[in-house]
């Protein structure tokens, strides 16, 4: 299976990605605009929030593998603050929040780097027994990954990050 790389995706990426070996496309065009650098998660009032990794000026038809992160801006510590706020009070964020907090301190030169480390650590994070929870078992659901930028055309806008299932309880 061939999927793009993807910034705390949502949980039906995370499955796919689980359910059989997959291969991260890395010589794709890059498509501005996706779930590529950006994640979609629920805040405490339960309102929706927009996490965008920016990345520095990306060139016509430019590969996924050569997209830089940019670090003009803070992003790491407003995203990091922003799952605090979003999480803190849920089940399981201390159990889990110190395997992310170091993509968060951490420069990344490349997106697809960043990425493929974040992802990892969550799957491992979801295959781990915790306390009062089942073991993450990835249903059977397939989806295509292929155009999904952020229109009306494709529903998946409004799929929330794997944090929501990681944080909360994984029984689904």
């Amino acid at each position: 299976m061939i999927l793009p790389t993807a910034y705390l995706p949502p949980l039906s990426y995370m499955e796919a990605l689980m359910r059989e070996p997959a291969t991260i496309e890395q010589m794709e065009t890059f498509e501005k605009q996706t779930f590529r650098n950006r994640a979609i998660i629920r805040d405490a009032k339960d309102a929706l929030v927009r996490l965008t990794i920016p990345v520095k000026k990306v060139e016509h038809k430019q590969l996924t593998r050569d997209i830089e992160i940019s670090y003009q801006t803070r992003w790491q510590h407003q995203h990091w603050i922003t799952l605090v706020s979003a999480y803190q009070h849920t089940p399981y964020f201390m159990y889990f929040a110190d395997y992310l907090k170091p993509f968060y301190e951490r420069e990344y030169k490349w997106l697809i780097d960043l990425n493929d480390e974040l992802n990892a650590t969550i799957a491992s994070l979801l295959k781990k027994q915790k306390p009062s929870a089942v073991s993450f078992q990835p249903s059977e659901r397939t989806e295509d990954w292929s155009g999904q930028i952020w229109t009306d055309k494709h529903p998946w806008q409004t799929e929330l990050s794997v944090l929501d299932t990681l944080f909360e309880d994984l029984k689904i």
